[in-house]
């Protein structure tokens, strides 16, 4: 067995810190996504989904983020930031990470609905836009898939 490399162990302690987020929003009745925007190995930003509390449907969590990261550092501009979320972001979401210029996209599980990382299309690695995002996925994603089987089959199961 390979010992992980200290990216791996990077990466899976701020993915630790996304998953409470997640796991805070799904408490507020949020689905649980949580997002980080990372530095040169500061926290710039943290935050959670909050569409239904704010009334948002840009709301969620890497957009949350990525908002309080650039008014932190004062520039909507994060080159050499890397985002972390616990779910592969939407179109919206890479949109703001590719226009905020993030260097990289680490993130937990897939979303073979909707995501733009890949799973649905590659916005991430798309030739004709003028900013690409290295990506790096299934960091703790069974966690990530869990939290969210989790809050949905809650909200499924029948009420007796």
């Amino acid at each position: 067995m390979l010992a992980a490399s200290r990216d791996d162990e990077v990466d899976q302690r701020w993915m630790r810190a996304a998953l409470d987020e997640a796991r805070a929003a799904g408490a507020r009745g949020e689905v649980p996504v949580g997002a980080l925007v990372v530095l040169d190995e500061q926290l710039l930003a943290r935050a959670g989904n909050a569409s239904i509390a704010e009334h948002d449907p840009t709301g969620h969590a890497e957009v949350r983020a990525l908002r309080a990261a650039a008014a932190r550092t004062r520039n909507y501009r994060l080159p050499g930031a890397v985002l972390y979320v616990t779910v592969e972001p939407c179109v919206m979401c890479m949109g703001a990470a590719l226009h905020a210029r993030v260097a990289r996209l680490v993130y937990g599980c897939p979303d073979p609905k909707g995501g733009a990382a890949g799973s649905v299309v590659d916005l991430a690695g798309e030739p004709r836009l003028n900013h690409r995002i290295a990506v790096h996925a299934g960091v703790l994603g069974a966690e990530s898939r869990a939290l969210l089987q989790d809050f949905f089959r809650a909200r499924r199961t029948p009420v007796r």
